[in-house]
């Protein structure tokens, strides 16, 4: 499905497909990731984040729709893989920051 992304969000769900590298350099310096139960701040922390989902898994996301609520972008997203509970779909909450992702939080 093609959806009308703002430009660091289309940004990061390209870089899901590369390496946490390119994911770490869609967000801002002191952005704030929750995932699965965790808090990841800062760059460094982010980049950790996507080598370990990527090592432990293969998946692939798709974002099916994007709304705007209170400041926030929502994408409901497919993501799809050899994880256990595949398919699931799953809403990322994104804020942004002068052209970056300043938080990012997925929730089931």
């Amino acid at each position: 499905m093609n959806i009308n992304l703002p430009e660091p969000i289309a940004a990061y769900f390209a870089a899901e497909k590369l390496n946490g590298e390119a994911v770490a350099r869609c967000f801002t310096n002191r952005a704030i990731v929750k995932d699965d139960g965790h808090t990841y701040t800062g760059l460094a922390a982010i980049k950790r984040w996507k080598a370990d989902a990527a090592a432990k898994f293969q998946y692939a996301i798709e974002p099916l729709s994007s709304e705007q609520q209170n400041g926030t972008t929502v994408v409901m997203s497919r993501l799809t893989g050899n994880f256990p509970g595949s398919p699931v779909t799953l809403q990322f909450l994104f804020r942004l920051e002068r052209g970056k992702i300043a938080s990012l939080e997925i929730i089931p």
